[in-house]
């Protein structure tokens, strides 16, 4: 459903952004220095399945990866996917634990 749709980085609001259906689905984020905290994910209810949500956050770990930033993931939501999928856990800060 995610490579369909395309994932925007909507830096005006700082929040990445991808649109199914006509409902938007959305990360916020901080960026300060070279992290990027990942502070709350918004996924509306008609599409709100765990597989939509496990393939949306990885697509945007796959854009902050390319950017080259850490990532500090706030949400709970978010914080319990990288502790699930220890690819992502090498782009924590150092010193960082989830």
């Amino acid at each position: 459903m995610v490579e369909a749709a395309e994932l925007i980085d909507n830096d005006f609001l700082r929040q990445f952004e991808i649109k199914v259906d006509g409902k938007l689905a959305k990360i916020e984020y901080s960026l300060q220095e070279r992290k990027i905290f990942l502070t709350k994910l918004i996924i509306p209810e008609e599409i709100n399945d765990e597989d939509f949500k496990k393939e949306f956050i990885a697509s945007v770990f796959e854009q902050i990866q390319d950017r080259n930033l850490s990532v500090m993931p706030t949400c709970p939501a978010i914080a319990k996917f990288v502790r699930s999928n220890r690819k992502y856990k090498r782009m924590l800060p150092v010193g960082v634990r989830i």
